[in-house]
């Protein structure tokens, strides 16, 4: 019950919970949004507020969402490296890959590099497979092709 009580404090967008007008319980909806299931009040998470002013204001950088919104920058950061959010094209910040550096709009790594990764784990996962099937298979000694294992004394 301990490890409940851990993840629930783990709320990195400040998600409602308990409706502000009339006490009831909020209801997620989708996209940052959260419903009363009293009074029908809706109420935004992080995402959902930096999602919708980014929809009104195209091409704002994460400073200008974070002022107008409340959402810290480090938040909004956390969100684009999610790909929850990306940045608009022709802005002139961008983020970098993790692994090569190259500029991209939003994730942590470009997907050249994601490609490269994933073949990576792919070949590790057959290779260890390989390793485990070792053994089980029509592999034999070929000194004893066809001979009899065991012989009965007479």
């Amino acid at each position: 019950m301990n490890h409940v009580k851990d993840f629930a404090d783990m709320d990195v967008y400040n998600r409602p919970k308990v409706c502000p007008e009339c006490g009831g319980v909020m209801v997620f909806k989708g996209c940052g949004e959260y419903r009363c299931e009293k009074c029908r009040y809706i109420a935004y998470d992080d995402y959902g507020k930096v999602r919708n002013y980014v929809e009104k204001h195209r091409g704002v950088t994460a400073a200008q969402a974070a002022e107008a919104t409340g959402v810290k920058q480090k938040t909004i950061r956390t969100m684009l490296k999610e790909s929850r959010l990306e940045i608009a094209d022709g802005s002139n910040s961008y983020l970098k890959c993790e692994m090569c550096g190259t500029q991209i709009r939003s994730g942590r790594v470009c997907p050249k590099c994601e490609t490269a990764f994933n073949r990576a784990l792919e070949e590790k996962e057959r290779q260890k497979r390989e390793k485990m099937m070792a053994g089980f298979g029509s592999e034999r000694g070929g000194s004893e092709e066809g001979a009899k294992r065991f012989i009965r004394d007479k």
